[in-house]
């Protein structure tokens, strides 16, 4: 692996893990902000628990040495969640600003998973 493919990598795992780590503690508290947006969004509550274990989790996972499938399915989970948060956004007629985190958190999570190590990819068997 080129150094600076390693760089990418680390500083898009960084920010990422940070923006997951972050968004998801923020949703276990279920701050008064949360809540609205879920009101908004017309998504149950509880949503906002699930969410926010599976990041943290997510995170750890892709933070660890080993356990590449876990990886891939942490990486596949932050996808769906972040495109799933940009298309509810959308199709509530929300306003543009409130796509930029979630744009940000799927770019991030694309390039991560891009420039992972062979050491964190699964083998082919």
């Amino acid at each position: 692996m080129k150094k600076r493919d390693k760089i990418i990598y680390w500083i898009a795992t960084v920010w990422l893990s940070l923006g997951m780590l972050s968004t998801g503690i923020v949703q276990l508290l279920q701050l008064e902000e949360n809540i609205q947006s879920m009101e908004l969004l017309g998504y149950p509550m509880y949503l906002l628990s699930i969410l926010g274990v599976w990041k943290i989790l997510g995170v750890i996972t892709i933070l660890i040495p080993k356990v590449p499938l876990f990886k891939e399915w942490a990486y596949a989970g932050f996808f769906f969640v972040m495109t799933g948060a940009i298309i509810s956004h959308i199709a509530i007629g929300d306003e543009t600003v409130t796509l930029f985190g979630p744009t940000l958190l799927l770019a991030l999570t694309v390039t991560s998973w891009y420039f992972r190590p062979a050491n964190r990819k699964l083998t082919k068997q």
